[in-house]
């Protein structure tokens, strides 16, 4: 080893970047080679370098043996799903003796890799576990030579000019590739274009090992893995004492996320999460909290949202006598190492960054983490808090602590995490108890959404009657029926929106009954017809009203206000005309009640009198004074933007869910955009007797015009990669 390194020493650059000067290079790497193997046979047995003997855990030989398996089984390109600190590093290396050569001449291994310190730690193990074989580092301006028995490269570096040239795919067997879920970059695809690795009938082994094996920016690893063929979740991990214990703290402060947007990615905006997140109070609730909470830890990192948020930060830990530095991406690198090394030894208790420690960053001896970056992605969340999971001496547990400012739609958390409410304030719970609530929590909430729904009049479930019963909102106006309600009092009671119920009297007013919504309680109120000649002269208006008068308030239930009211009522008015089956209201509807209703209707949407009763009219007029058809048309909105936000987050969740087996994602996303085309444009009388549907054929073939430029794009990335 040490008479490579003289050798290669000697090698001007140009000649490395160079590939003209390739068979020069390889011509030396054999010189070296054969006197290595001379200079070892006339050494001593106690002189030849030994390889650490490395004791693998169950699940990491259990890894192992399934990879190799499915390579003997012909599949090419492989991923691994592994939580933060269980060994992905010693995994993959100890593959590389384990994966036999596709042929004599394919014997290198290449390490993919996107980050500095990622480089030096698997040169590193590789280093430690192969004291016998050639390890180099290609990245910024140490080049490999291309020729070495492992080469471990920076992904930016490997495509950057022509460095990618010296390396002949023909002569490696292996390509492993850390923190896999950044695999569908342009950058990795290149590289595995040119070891002819991009499609699944690869020439090389492909292995890609990550703790979030999927990507938040949508893009489909299938570009560089066909199969997942193993997965241990950091659930399971914990629980076998692979990883460290963890405890579980959430902290509500006054972060307003309601207003901050998403960026492209399903995550939230940087900047303007940054000003939500960045304030003196909030950074004061931050430290405080872990003042409370954590300040007997020994080694805590800190995750912020930007620069500006990691100065403000350190300065509010200082201000209360607390040690803290700060990494950021601007940190000299010889500067970066000295602090993780003081961390690492335990000189500052609290190391404050953003993005630089989410990935890759091996520091045992952390012993709480605090989340002052609030997120929408689970990778982000469990590559966090993945920094405290490894195990150490003297290390009892991790702590993580939550600052998950307000309950946003989407917003991924501590207890989203486990299937918990985001509601769900947690003070000091293992894994295994938030899991085991997690399931609770699962089972409650089935129950009560199935006794929600059975409870829950038909016309208050907007998401079946608004979108397919009706054509117009109008329609809901005059056909919304309570069995509730029927069942509860006899009188003409209307539901007009929220908690709001309206009783209207003709020639005498009419009561409200509804909630308060501070104190959750019911009222009602009373509002008179007045006579005429009251009202402004020439006014064009028929009726008068008095200003509301409260009858009742702080009755709790509904049904005891509805019958406090109707006893109220039926002693002032007549009984007939409160009634809700009173012969009257069966009439036929008079010309003026449709005329009314129609003026707020659109044309084409016209009421007659032909099937109206003067009842139904009654009620629809009813609701239109009282803002019932304003509060269905929020609630369409509202329900609306539900959907919609849900069907994001689905795709977001989709994105980052872990399954063994197939990459089909996208596959199956063209199949479901062409047939959705095709059903809309072929009649249903030529779809049938045709056999199994094909996409490729039938969107075509069946249409009057060719699919979309958007999926043919998608169709030609998948096929012809």
């Amino acid at each position: 080893m040490r008479l490579w390194k003289c050798l290669r020493g000697s090698i001007p650059a140009r000649v490395l970047q160079n590939p003209c000067r390739e068979r020069y290079v390889r011509q030396l790497a054999q010189v070296a080679s054969a006197l290595r193997t001379s200079s070892d046979a006339s050494l001593n047995s106690k002189d030849t370098p030994k390889r650490n003997a490395i004791s693998l855990r169950p699940y990491q030989e259990e890894c192992i043996n399934v990879i190799v398996s499915n390579l003997q089984d012909g599949r090419r390109r492989l991923g691994v799903s592994l939580a933060t600190g269980s060994g992905k590093t010693v995994i993959f290396t100890q593959l590389i003796e384990r994966v036999p050569p596709l042929s004599p001449l394919a014997t290198q291994t290449l390490i993919l890799v996107h980050r500095r310190e990622l480089v030096d730690q698997a040169a590193k193990h590789c280093m430690n576990t192969y004291p016998d074989k050639i390890v180099e580092i290609e990245m910024g301006d140490s080049a490999a030579s291309g020729v070495a028995d492992i080469t471990v490269a920076s992904v930016q570096s490997l495509v950057s000019q022509d460095r990618l040239m010296k390396f002949d795919p023909s002569r490696f067997k292996l390509i492993l590739i850390d923190e896999a879920h950044h695999a569908a970059a342009p950058s990795y695809t290149r590289c595995l274009e040119h070891f002819g690795a991009a499609t699944s009938d690869s020439t090389v082994n492909v292995v890609g090992v990550s703790a979030t094996l999927s990507r938040v920016d949508g893009l489909a690893l299938s570009s560089a893995m066909d199969h997942i063929v193993y997965h241990k979740d950091y659930i399971d991990m914990i629980g076998e004492k692979w990883l460290s214990d963890v405890k579980f703290t959430t902290v509500k402060s006054n972060a307003d996320l309601t207003k901050v947007k998403d960026n492209p990615h399903g995550d939230y905006q940087v900047a303007a999460l940054s000003r939500a997140v960045n304030t003196p109070l909030s950074n004061e609730i931050t430290v405080r909290a872990w003042l409370d909470k954590a300040q007997g830890r020994k080694s805590t990192i800190v995750f912020c949202v930007d620069l500006a948020h990691v100065t403000d930060l350190t300065n509010t830990f200082r201000k209360h006598g607390i040690d803290a530095r700060f990494v950021t991406n601007k940190t000299p690198l010889k500067e970066r190492r000295q602090l993780v090394e003081s961390f690492r030894r335990n000189e500052y208790s609290v190391l404050v960054n953003c993005g630089i420690f989410t990935e890759g960053t091996d520091i045992p001896n952390i012993d709480c983490v605090l989340l002052a970056r609030p997120t929408k992605s689970r990778n982000l969340l469990v590559q966090m808090i993945g920094r405290g999971m490894r195990l150490s001496p003297g290390k009892a547990d991790c702590h993580v602590i939550d600052m998950v400012g307000s309950f946003a739609t989407g917003i991924v958390c501590v207890p989203t995490l486990f299937g918990l409410d985001p509601n769900e304030l947690v003070d000091e719970a293992s894994a295994s108890e938030l899991t085991q609530r997690g399931k609770e929590w699962a089972e409650e909430k089935e129950l009560m959404d199935k006794a929600e729904l059975e409870q829950t009049p038909e016309y208050l479930r907007l998401g079946s009657v608004t979108y397919t019963d009706y054509d117009h909102v109008d329609d809901l106006l005059g056909d919304v029926t309570d069995p509730h309600l029927r069942r509860i009092t006899q009188l003409a009671w209307v539901y007009c929106g929220g908690h709001k119920h309206i009783l209207s009297i003709a020639r005498f007013g009419f009561l409200r009954v509804d909630r308060d919504e501070k104190t959750g309680l019911f009222y009602c109120t009373e509002t008179r017809n007045l006579p005429m000649e009251l009202g402004t002269p020439g006014s064009s208006r028929r009726v008068i009203l008095s200003k509301p008068r409260t009858l009742f308030e702080n009755v709790d239930g509904f049904e005891n206000a509805i019958h406090a009211a109707d006893t109220y009522v039926l002693n002032k008015a007549s009984r007939v005309l409160c009634l809700r089956d009173a012969s009257w209201r069966l009439a036929p509807a008079t010309p003026e009640q449709v005329n009314l209703l129609n003026k707020h209707r659109e044309p084409e949407n016209a009421l007659t009198v032909e099937g109206l009763t003067k009842g139904k009219a009654m009620d629809m007029i009813t609701r239109w004074r009282h803002g019932f058809k304003s509060h269905l048309e929020k609630e369409m909105k509202k329900a609306a933007k539900a959907a919609k936000q849900s069907e994001k987050d689905r795709r977001i969740q989709d994105r980052e869910a872990v399954l063994i087996g197939y990459f089909t994602a996208q596959l199956s996303l063209v199949q479901g955009c062409m047939v959705r085309y095709t059903d809309s444009k072929t009649p249903k009388s030529n779809t049938k007797g045709k056999g199994p549907f094909n996409p490729l054929k039938s969107s075509i073939q069946s249409t009057d015009r060719p699919p979309s430029f958007a999926v043919l794009s998608c169709l030609a990335r998948i096929f012809f990669n």
